[in-house]
């Protein structure tokens, strides 16, 4: 069924926007996105996002714990305009996009790309990931057989504060059958002027200080 039939039996007129703001750097935010969110009306995104893109006369809603309130937003507002929903990352990489499919007609949904966190992970390297497992420890947990070790294998995940760089260190070396020199590279704070991107063992972030909601990058070598 097309788009245009779709919005015909559902009486759709305006689109939820769903708007990638990269990993937090203006740079790397796309244009289209961007205008994108100087043009709404209705702005939804997480308070920091707000800070940095709202403006004045938009009407706003932050996405905090409670989730219920802005698909309530959404609802109220969308026959009044477009509503853009500001998500972190790329739309299609552990976002809202998934909450929003579930509440409303995905014909009603247009997406908007940035960069994403890994994305740019990857990038820093020099190291293609067209080939890499890519997984999330953020508010969840991989099926531990997607993390187990095999040669040649390059691991791309996302932390966050219970698993950081230490638990996942620990975890891939005690339960996923990676040797304890295999090279994870942290890189957090990725696109801020304090980004900080470090390389070591597995053995040694086991053992160093915890780096939360940032992305690892595991392989053998560099």
């Amino acid at each position: 069924m097309s788009i245009a039939i779709v919005e015909a039996v559902f009486g759709l007129q305006n689109k939820i926007i769903v708007a990638g703001i990269g990993p937090g750097g203006e740079d790397y935010i796309t244009p289209a996105a961007l205008k994108k969110i100087r043009a709404a009306k209705f702005l939804v995104g997480g308070r920091r996002a707000l800070e940095q893109f709202s403006a004045a006369e938009q009407l706003t809603c932050p996405v905090t714990r409670d989730l219920d309130a802005p698909i309530n937003f959404i609802h109220e507002n969308l026959q009044r305009g477009e509503v853009v929903v500001m998500v972190s990352g790329d739309p299609g990489y552990y976002s809202l996009l998934d909450l929003l499919r579930k509440n409303f007609p995905p014909a009603s949904i247009e997406v908007v790309p940035s960069i994403s966190a890994m994305q740019l992970a990857f990038a820093k390297l020099a190291l293609p990931w067209h080939d890499a497992t890519l997984l999330s420890f953020h508010g969840r947990q991989p099926a531990r057989e997607a993390l187990k070790f095999s040669a040649g294998k390059v691991l791309g995940l996302l932390t966050d504060a219970e698993f950081n760089s230490a638990t996942i260190a620990r975890l891939l070396i005690d339960e996923c059958g990676w040797d304890k020199n295999s090279i994870v590279t942290i890189c957090a704070r990725l696109s801020y002027p304090d980004e900080k991107i470090s390389a070591m063992t597995l053995a040694a972030a086991a053992q160093a200080e915890p780096v939360k909601n940032c992305v690892l990058i595991v392989q053998e070598t560099l």
